[in-house]
C-alpha cells in the first residue's frame, strides 16, 4: 500500500509500506477517506516540532470499515466511522476514567500520524489503517454528515470541546473568552462554535488573524484583534493561542472561581504565569493532550444536529493526489484531503 511520509523538513513523498493485518480478533483495518490537518501539521512537517522525521503524516480522519475481527460487533465493513487519533483500550483504569490519551495497555503516547513519538502506528494518509479495540475506538458517523465536515472529530474538535463542554454543563450560559492563533488555528475556531451551539450567551474571540477573525463573526462570536492587557472578566476561559501574551490574556480575564484551558503547546523557554493573582482569585487552569475518544461521539452529535458548522473552519479540500503540494503550501486553518468512498 501507498503511505505519505515526511522524510524531513518540508519533503513528503508516497511511499511503499507494508500493508497492515488485523492481528487481533478486536481489531478493525480502516480505509481513511476525509483526513484533516491538525493545527501541528505544518510545523511538524516544516520541522518546527520537537517531533522528528521520518512519520507517515495524518491523525485526523474518517475512513471506511475495510474488515474486521471475529470478536468485533459494534461496526461492520462498509461503516464509515471517527478514529480517534490516540491508540486506546477503553478498558483499563485510564481508560475507564475517560483519560484514553494515557491508556495503560499500550506503550508510551500511542498515536497515529506521529512517527516514533507516537509508536509507529502509521498515518491516516495511508491506503489503510489498523486499528485494534475497534468496539472501543470507533464511532460510526451519524447519518447524513459529510465526512470532510467531521474530519477532524478526531483531534482538533474533541481537543475544543474539552474547553467549554464541561464548564459549559457546569454553568450554563456562561460567557466565554477564546484566544486563538496557535499553529494553523482551527482549535480557538472550533471552541468558540461549540460554545455558541451549547448555549454561552456570549463569546469574544481574540485573534491577530482577519480571515480567522471573519470565521468567528460567522459562528456568532463578538471579535477583537489582539491588544488589550484583560478583558471580561469570564468564568470561561480558553487559551487557543500559542503565544505567552495571549496566554496571560486568557488568565487575567478569567473570573473569580472561573477555568482556563490551554490547548496550546509551549515549546522551548518556560512561560510566566500570573500565578499570585490566579491564586487570589482561586482560578483553574487546565492544560495537556486531549483525551480524545469520549468526546467524539458528543461533537459528533452537535454536528449532526446543526448547530455546530464544523465546516466553516475549512479553508481547501483537495483530492488525495494533491495532499503533498497542497500541505506544502501552508495557506489554509483546516486543509482535507478526500478520495472517493
Amino acid at each position: 500500500m501507498r503511505s505519505l511520509v515526511c522524510t524531513g523538513p518540508g519533503a513528503l513523498e508516497w511511499q511503499d509500506a507494508a500493508a497492515p493485518s488485523l492481528e487481533s480478533d478486536g481489531a478493525a483495518l480502516v480505509r481513511p477517506l476525509a483526513v484533516a490537518t491538525c493545527d501541528l501539521d505544518a510545523g511538524m512537517i516544516a520541522g518546527e516540532t520537537p517531533f522528528p522525521a521520518p512519520m507517515a503524516i495524518g491523525h485526523e480522519g474518517v475512513g471506511e470499515v475495510v474488515d474486521v475481527g471475529d470478536g468485533v460487533g459494534s461496526v461492520e465493513p462498509g461503516a464509515l466511522v471517527s478514529i480517534p487519533f490516540q491508540v486506546s483500550c477503553g478498558e483499563c483504569a485510564a481508560c475507564l476514567r475517560g483519560h484514553t490519551g494515557n491508556c495503560r495497555s499500550v506503550k508510551g503516547t500511542a498515536m497515529y500520524g506521529f512517527g516514533a513519538v507516537g509508536g509507529d502506528w502509521g498515518g491516516f494518509l495511508s491506503d489503510l489503517v489498523r486499528v485494534p479495540w475497534a468496539d472501543h475506538m470507533l464511532v460510526p458517523l451519524p447519518e447524513g454528515l459529510d465526512p470532510a465536515a467531521v474530519a477532524s472529530a478526531s483531534d482538533n474538535i474533541p481537543d475544543a470541546w474539552r474547553t467549554v463542554g464541561p464548564p459549559l454543563e457546569r454553568e450554563p450560559g456562561a460567557v466565554v473568552l477564546v484566544v486563538g492563533g496557535a499553529g494553523a488555528g482551527s482549535i480557538g475556531l472550533y471552541a468558540a462554535g461549540i460554545a455558541i451551539a451549547l448555549g454561552a450567551e456570549g463569546v469574544t474571540y481574540v485573534d491577530g488573524d482577519a480571515s480567522r477573525r471573519a470565521t468567528a463573526a460567522a459562528f456568532g462570536a463578538d471579535v477583537l484583534e489582539p491588544g488589550a492587557e484583560r478583558l471580561g472578566p469570564f468564568p470561561i476561559t480558553v487559551d487557543a493561542s500559542g503565544d505567552r501574551e495571549g496566554l496571560n490574556l486568557a488568565l487575567g480575564s478569567t473570573a473569580p472561581d472561573g477555568v482556563c484551558t490551554s490547548t496550546a503547546i509551549y515549546f522551548g523557554e518556560p512561560v510566566p504565569m500570573p500565578l499570585f493573582e490566579m491564586y487570589l482569585k482561586v482560578v483553574t487552569f487546565e492544560t495537556g493532550r486531549v483525551h480524545a475518544r469520549p468526546a467524539i461521539p458528543k461533537v459528533l452529535d452537535l454536528a449532526a444536529g446543526g448547530e455546530f458548522r464544523p465546516a466553516e473552519v475549512t479553508s481547501r479540500v483537495v483530492t488525495w493526489e494533491d495532499a503533498p503540494a497542497a500541505l506544502l503550501e501552508r495557506d489554509w486553518v483546516k486543509l482535507v484531503a478526500q478520495r472517493a468512498v
